[in-house]
């Protein structure tokens, strides 16, 4: 379907002139049959002139083509100070950031936040810590035990962990000499006694012929000097037999010394316990002297009694009148961090040690537990009886624990600066004991409040904060 000859002509019009003008052409020529009838001439014409139309219509088109490319040429070119406008406007844009990004900083004291921790375990009815120390086991009854005689160790019995009873043997002693000596002393006795017995047949034939020449002479009968040398005889005899009366008590005392001589070769625990070490080996030169030089042991073992087993520490001066005897403790060893031990305060030594300002506390344990061994380190909590004696509160805040940089300490009390919204809030405390955990709060702070570390020298009330990480 061809478009009216207008249609083409106003559209190339509004493109470009030369090709409004080759389309007219072309629209004009091939218009030609619907015209009905052409003449000879124009027919002729047009059979003449179609090579020179077909080259005009190539030449239009490559018009129409140059007409259509950008001339680059044309372009203005840039303004010369225009590249320095745009560094200025690039540097007044970055200080401005600056400015913006430096009055926008946080503001206030550098400070770390760290979060109150409730201590385990406390409660009303066993009372808050007021105190903490640490020390070690030790046993009230303890003994090297040794003989009570210098001699050769012919035997041991004991091994270390053994549980020996009272008066059970550990160990002997040669006893070759001390065996001669009570024969010898036996034999003495035995010689006492024969030689008492002569003297008592003396004076038993003695006393009849004094007594029958005691009658004479009061009669008469026999002169004076027979009566006398009968009586000197009876007075001997009389004399001889109380001697020998007392060699034979010399003679017994003897052998019982012997006895005991012999009986200390052999050595018997002093009481019920366990061996914790044995010192001695048969043939070794035992003396409780040392007398037989450097090679010289001075004991078989150690027997130590367990149900004898307590706490000692010591506790700082300046927190000795927070303990008293009686007074209620737990006891953690530190072979089992998780095993509370109940206790109590045996006595409150009254005397202090100057060089280190300590007070020692014995502690004694209301259970025995074959895992309390002597020597082992142990922490010891001394806990608030105030609820027992009725002045306790009925609603009693538990004891809390925080970083010991966290508190300022004066004595038992402490400041604190609760965290609040990028402000700090003054807080008094009461302070309880310090151990490697950090500070226990005893009042004045609860479990899970915000307080803040760092220099609490530069804080003060409602004083602004930062928090850092």
């Amino acid at each position: 379907m061809a478009l009216p000859p207008e249609s083409l002509t106003g559209t190339a019009s509004r493109e470009n002139p030369s090709r409004t003008l080759g389309i007219a052409q072309l629209e004009l020529v091939s218009s030609g049959p619907r015209l009905g009838g052409r003449s000879t001439l124009e027919k002729h014409g047009h059979e003449k002139d179609g090579s020179n139309r077909m080259d005009d219509k190539t030449t239009d088109k490559s018009a129409l083509l140059n007409q259509l490319r950008i001339d680059r040429s044309a372009e203005p070119e840039e303004a010369p100070g225009r590249g320095k406008l745009y560094a200025a406007i690039g540097v007044a844009v970055v200080v401005i950031g600056g400015i913006v990004y430096w009055f926008n900083q946080p503001t206030g004291i550098p400070i770390k936040v760290v979060t109150a921790q409730a201590i385990a375990g406390a409660s009303e009815s066993r009372g808050a810590s007021t105190l903490d120390a640490s020390g070690y086991i030790v046993a009230r009854r303890q003994a090297t035990v040794s003989s009570k005689i210098t001699g050769k160790v012919m035997q041991v019995l004991i091994e270390e962990g053994q549980k020996v009873e009272k008066d059970e043997i550990i160990a002997r002693i040669d006893d070759s000499n001390t065996n001669a000596s009570l024969s010898q002393a036996r034999a003495q006795l035995a010689q006492a006694e024969a030689n008492a017995h002569a003297a008592k047949v003396a004076l038993d034939n003695a006393a009849p012929i004094f007594e029958r020449n005691k009658k004479q002479i009061a009669q008469g009968v026999i002169a004076a000097q027979t009566f006398d040398g009968a009586k000197a005889t009876y007075d001997a005899a009389e004399t001889a037999f109380a001697v020998s009366q007392r060699a034979v008590e010399v003679g017994r005392a003897i052998v019982v010394t012997a006895q005991q001589n012999q009986n200390d070769t052999v050595i018997r625990a002093p009481y019920a316990g366990v061996v914790t070490v044995r010192a001695a080996q048969a043939g070794e030169i035992v003396s409780p002297m040392s007398a037989g030089g450097g090679f010289t042991r001075t004991g078989i073992g150690t027997i130590v009694d367990m149900d004898s087993l307590e706490l000692e520490v010591d506790v700082s001066e300046n927190f000795i009148n927070r303990v008293q005897p009686k007074q209620p403790a737990n006891v953690k060893l530190n072979a089992y961090p998780d095993w509370e031990i109940p206790a109590e305060v045996i006595a409150v030594i009254p005397t202090a040690d100057r060089a280190k300002a300590t007070v020692k506390v014995r502690i004694g344990f209301k259970v025995k537990d074959p895992r309390i061994l002597p020597e082992m380190g142990a922490r010891v909590s001394f806990l608030d009886n105030s609820s027992s004696n009725g002045t306790a509160t009925a609603a009693a805040v538990p004891a809390v624990l925080i970083p010991n940089e966290a508190v300022q300490v004066t004595g038992d009390t402490g400041v604190v600066y609760l965290v609040n919204e990028g402000k700090v809030e003054r807080r008094a405390v009461r302070l309880g004991a310090k151990n490697n955990e950090g500070q226990i709060v005893l009042a004045g702070l609860n479990a899970g409040a915000k307080i803040a570390v760092g220099d609490l020298a530069l804080l003060s009330d409602q004083a602004e904060v930062q928090i850092t990480e």
